[in-house]
């Protein structure tokens, strides 16, 4: 795959954006290179290969509410890679996210961030290229996936002008899969049944890293089940 060129691309975009977005794109020929690529990423194995040895990016965002589509938007990013069952503590990604409008107080309360900080924050289009390169080829994961995949999908639209195509895996599918009283449970409540100390809550990089222990956990006790791959992970969950 030809990652690198897809990131020089996205920088010379970058250059030519205008505050907010890409909008100034002219090229049409360039667009076209950039969704094929972003096509490319997503042609991998990564259902087929063994879980204690497939890469992944554990993820989290914070934002101001929780629909894209009605003005709420991602305030930070926080990330951790793992190569199997290892967390890799040395890669680590974080970034807060410029935004204008007022962060709702509870919102403020909730995770620390202030409207102060994220006015000093580079603009989202340069947090994603720069989380698009951090990622790489790996595959995505996400503690309720479907907060992240809505908001990763509306902005890659809204500034990169095409869909946005990674594997997001949600914990759920593993979790599930153990203790099948489990629905919608809180990152809390399993790192409570796991004895993973809560620390940072709702700060995005704490939240990733904890999830990044979750995931670890619950693959050993997948794999166990005889859940060799992501493959057999889902034909077992759809079997629930």
């Amino acid at each position: 795959m030809a990652f690198e060129p897809f990131m020089q691309l996205l920088r010379g975009i970058q250059g030519k954006r205008v505050h907010g977005g890409i909008g100034g794109i002219q090229n049409s020929q360039q667009m076209a290179y950039l969704r094929h690529l972003q096509k490319e990423i997503n042609k991998d194995d990564a259902l087929n290969t063994p879980l204690d040895k497939l890469k992944v990016v554990v993820f989290d965002i914070e934002t101001t509410g929780f629909s894209p589509e009605r003005g709420d938007a991602i305030l930070s990013i926080g990330a951790i890679k793992m190569n199997g069952l290892t967390i890799l503590e040395e890669q680590q990604f974080y970034s807060l996210i410029h935004y204008e409008d007022e962060i709702p107080q509870e919102i403020v309360q909730l995770t620390g961030i202030t409207n102060d900080s994220v006015r000093e924050a580079p603009p989202i289009s340069n947090v994603l290229m720069n989380f698009f390169e951090f990622v790489q080829d790996s595959t995505l994961v996400a503690h309720h996936a479907t907060h992240e995949r809505s908001f990763m999908q509306y902005v890659s639209s809204k500034h990169f002008k095409t869909l946005f195509k990674h594997r997001i895996v949600d914990t759920s599918f593993l979790y599930k899969l153990i203790d099948r009283d489990f629905d919608n449970v809180s990152l809390e409540k399993l790192c409570i049944e796991n004895n993973i100390p809560i620390v940072e809550r709702h700060h995005a990089l704490g939240d990733a890293k904890m999830t990044a222990q979750i995931w670890r956990i619950y693959v050993e006790k997948v794999i166990e089940l005889g859940c060799e791959t992501l493959n057999d992970v889902y034909n077992q969950f759809a079997r629930i």
